[in-house]
């Protein structure tokens, strides 16, 4: 990774945000609509890819052409609406600070959505070496694309950048590697990664209502279309804690509601260890061989593809020594950077607008730095960015870093204690394990709101209502004597036992404020004194504690170990907070429920699911602490 000696004489330094808030961008949407529609000229292609398959393509070209633009692209299994070379998008670009750079923009269908032809996959499996034109995947369809571009697109400068959220994250992931020499700049945002990691499962705990909701219009399509094909079914209840309690075993939601008419929601129940069907989808053994530049952008609170953002950053910057690869990741819920504001999520305050900060300051200046160097045109603008540009929540503040994880961070242990307590150093008195009965019937929520089972805001949401119930074990720490700021990964090392054959754990990372916390006008309703913020979490199907290929039982009554992934944060716990871990085996409907036997859950009947006692040692026969970096 080659560095930027002006910002990087220290390993970390703060950076002083201007005075940035929504009113810093001055156009309105009207202007910015206005403004597209007269400077730039919109046309529709089906660019053909090496099998001969078709790909529909829009672009929106610059009307000036006293100077060469630079060609930014997006490919999208979600469709490059609207359709029509004289119906135009309201802005084109990334972000609205880009749009009067007069990039040509570029959207396409993929393979097999929408208006493009071809056959559909998840999460496309890479080929390595591709013998023939028919051995094609999304690397190099990104690569014939930008070459059918290149010939075919007046006025280019010959740079090429690529960028996308989530999804089309994925596919800038796929196509940051189809080694053209044009491509200059790519930026995988949020991006899947690992289908069982990101959005499907969790650590084996299948992401219910998630995938649910999703798959009721994201059909399989045997021919290109530009128009949405109908729902299968409507979900119509507000309650999803209700909604999808009723619907019963997890089965349940095959075999009564999608009933066999969506394959790609169907794989999910063909396919619950990850085999060879996930293990070929996952992206990240293969980001090698990358020769330009790229930025990776997450936000700490995204609800979906937290582990994507963390370990492609990770994959890249391990596999491809001396490129430009930047980490950037703020206080947002999944694509919330592409949004106005970021200040603000659910009941907490960030102090500024984050998104249009990141959207001026450190987007723009991206891809303007690497796609505008035509000498006869706009030249290159300096670019100021370190390493890592992380918002550290806590304090509410921009840090940049030279590394990341962040140099100077303490890996420390924090152990979970009797009688509900935390701290840096095992227990040696009391009682060695805590318990809860967990019952299949009575599972969890997820949220203490009433929403539609996959609300983002559940990511930082006041977990009082959830230290409450018998069913979760919580453990906190004195009052904190000084600020203690987390930086890095999260790995929970669990020492359980169950009187059932199978278990769910869930682990939670918990800023409690002082009860003399002051209130916020903007929020009259909430009381922050004792507000448990929610930091980090993250679940795990207990069977596949030892190996995600192979699940394993629970031997009843016998303890086990249970290490647990909770991915990166950095966030300051301040003097008078307390920290404090939750430990509990449910997550609903977040989460489907396990039967806590040990039965395939996609086949389980209601007979199966079974109530259990959990335990949760901190004694003999072992402890149980969280595995924590420490920034000093």
């Amino acid at each position: 990774m080659k560095t930027f000696l002006a910002l990087l004489l220290l390993p970390a330094l703060t950076i002083a945000q201007t005075n940035t808030s929504v009113n810093s961008y001055p156009f309105t949407p009207a202007q910015d609509s206005t403004y597209t529609r007269e400077n730039y000229q919109k046309s529709e292609f089906m660019v053909p890819m090496r099998d001969g398959t078709k790909l529909f393509t829009q672009i929106y070209a610059p009307k000036n052409q006293t100077v060469k633009h630079p060609i930014l692209i997006q490919r999208t299994p979600y469709s490059c609406r609207p359709y029509g070379a004289d119906q135009f998008r309201a802005r084109v670009a990334p972000n609205p600070f880009m749009l009067r750079d007069n990039y040509i923009v570029v959207y396409q269908d993929v393979r097999g959505r929408w208006a493009s032809e071809g056959t559909f996959v998840e999460m496309t499996p890479h080929v390595d070496e591709k013998k023939s034109k028919a051995d094609h995947d999304e690397a190099s369809d990104t690569y014939d694309t930008i070459d059918w571009l290149l010939r075919n697109v007046a006025n280019h400068n010959g740079n090429v950048g690529q960028w996308g959220i989530s999804y089309p994250g994925f596919f800038t992931s796929a196509g940051a590697i189809s080694g053209h020499p044009a491509l200059k700049a790519s930026s995988p945002q949020a991006p899947m990664a690992d289908l069982w990691r990101d959005d499907a499962f969790h650590n084996g705990a299948f992401q219910l209502a998630g995938n649910f909701s999703f798959y009721t219009f994201f059909q399989e399509q045997t021919q290109p279309t530009k128009k949405s094909p109908p729902l299968l079914f409507e979900i119509n209840e507000p309650d999803g804690y209700n909604y999808y309690l009723n619907i019963g075993p997890t089965s349940n939601s095959e075999s009564q509601y999608f009933k066999g008419r969506n394959k790609y929601y169907h794989e999910n129940f063909e396919h619950p260890d990850y085999d060879e069907h996930w293990k070929k989808r996952n992206i990240l053994p293969h980001l090698k061989g990358i020769k330009h530049a790229v930025m990776v952008v997450g936000g700490w609170y995204d609800e979906q593809d937290l582990y994507g953002t963390f370990n492609t950053y990770k994959a890249i910057e391990k596999q491809n020594p001396g490129i430009q690869n930047i980490f950037v990741a703020g206080p947002w819920v999944h694509g919330g950077w592409a949004r106005q504001s970021g200040q603000t999520l659910a009941d907490v305050d960030f102090g500024s607008a984050t998104s249009p900060y990141y959207q001026e300051n450190i987007e723009a200046k991206f891809f303007r730095h690497y796609l505008f160097s035509e000498p006869n045109g706009r030249t290159a603008t300096p670019l100021n960015l370190p390493e890592a540009t992380l918002f550290e929540t806590g304090t509410n503040r921009w840090r940049s870093f030279d590394t990341y994880p962040p140099k100077g961070t303490e890996q420390k242990q924090l152990y979970l204690q009797p009688n509900g307590k935390l701290g840096f150093s095992p227990s040696t008195t009391g009682s060695d394990f805590s318990e809860f009965l967990s019952d299949p019937a009575h599972p969890v929520p997820f949220s203490s709101k009433i929403n539609d089972g996959f609300s983002a805001e559940y990511m930082v949401e006041d977990q009082r209502f959830s230290s409450s119930r018998p069913d979760v074990l919580t453990f906190q720490t004195e009052p904190l004597p000084d600020d203690l700021t987390l930086a890095g990964p999260i790995l929970a090392q669990l020492t359980v036992s169950t009187t059932g054959t199978d278990a769910d754990w869930m682990v939670k990372v918990i800023d409690v404020y002082p009860t003399d916390a002051p209130s916020n006008p903007r929020k009259p309703d909430v009381v922050y004194g004792g507000y448990q913020q929610l930091v980090r979490s993250e679940i795990m199907r207990g069977r596949y504690r030892n190996n995600i290929s192979k699940p394993e039982a629970f031997r009843p009554n016998q303890p086990t170990q249970v290490p647990l992934e909770l991915q990166d944060v950095l966030h300051t716990f301040k003097k008078g907070h307390r920290l404090m871990v939750q430990v509990q085996s449910t997550c609903f409907p977040l989460a489907d429920r396990n039967p806590q036997t040990f039965v395939p859950v996609f086949k389980a009947k209601e007979s199966d699911y079974q109530k259990a006692t959990h335990r949760v040692y901190h004694g003999k026969p072992g402890a149980s602490f969280l595995k924590i970096g420490v920034l000093k």
